[in-house]
């Protein structure tokens, strides 16, 4: 049985953890769910329609005829010819084989990368990752450095918290001083995201979960690696990061009475 914690870290009683806990452990669910909610914010690209198509070289195709394309001694391309073609005449374009020709098969934007999954399934591996994020060699094997009892569950206080500095001393009290050590360095990437956007990496650190919207989800933004989010809100993905299950979770005594009831209802609806 998980420990409640008041805000200077003491031990302040113990908390049983709701039946939600006790679900199986299923990575692949959990995956699947994972990567439908990436695929939804996935934007579109592709190129121009009109790519490769501006042009007026084109093909005549019909034999014996005064002005045809055949039995010229050149490969059967849409090409540019008549008045005014000048040191063009006879450039082959359009085709993809063709210089400055379209592609064969472009991206095309209108395309749907969306990947929908069954609502039994969202809710099963929203129960199967919070089920993870009580077992301390899941936890372990993400890299967090802590090894007292998981989940970690605070006193309803903790949401009044509105500075980031209060905060990060809270979370040092429970003993997550090394977390977020850890979380704080930011390395360059290795390889050509560093050209799009996306130079820097961090770990991911703890997850703070709330009852509901308050001052905390504000104050926890800006500390480095330590995401927050509000018990309605909570999904698959903030428990599993890149499909990987068993994220150090800290939660209010609130947050943690809504798992049994008014989060898991919602959690059909996702």
């Amino acid at each position: 049985m998980p420990k409640l914690y008041d805000l200077s870290g003491k031990a302040v009683g113990e908390i049983e953890l709701p039946q939600v806990f006790a679900t199986a452990y299923r990575p692949d669910v959990i995956k699947r769910v994972v990567l439908s909610l990436q695929s939804k914010k996935r934007q579109r690209y592709g190129t121009d329609p009109l790519a490769g198509k501006r042009t007026s070289a084109h093909y005549h195709g019909r034999r014996k005829y005064r002005f045809a394309m055949m039995n010229k001694e050149m490969s059967r391309l849409p090409r540019i010819h008549g008045k005014g073609a000048g040191y063009m005449a006879f450039r082959g374009r359009f085709s993809p084989q063709a210089v400055k020709g379209r592609r064969a098969h472009p991206p095309k934007a209108e395309k749907n990368w969306a990947q929908d999954v069954n609502k039994k399934e969202k809710l099963l591996a929203l129960h199967s990752a919070l089920s993870a994020a009580a077992m301390k060699d899941l936890v372990a094997a993400r890299g967090h450095e802590y090894a007292g009892d998981v989940p970690l569950v605070i006193v309803d206080d903790f949401e009044n918290v509105s500075k980031a500095k209060e905060a990060r001393k809270i979370l040092a009290s429970l003993g997550l001083e090394k977390e977020l050590e850890r979380c704080a360095e930011k390395k360059v990437r290795a390889g050509r995201g560093k050209m799009r956007g996306r130079k820097y990496k961090r770990k991911k650190g703890p997850l703070l979960i709330a009852a509901k919207k308050c001052a905390l989800l504000k104050a926890a933004a800006n500390i480095p690696g330590v995401d927050a989010v509000s018990a309605d809100e909570l999904n698959a993905e903030h428990l599993a990061p890149g499909a990987n299950a068993g994220r150090l979770v800290v939660m209010t005594k609130s947050a943690l009475d809504n798992f049994s009831k008014k989060v898991l209802s919602k959690g059909k609806e996702r």
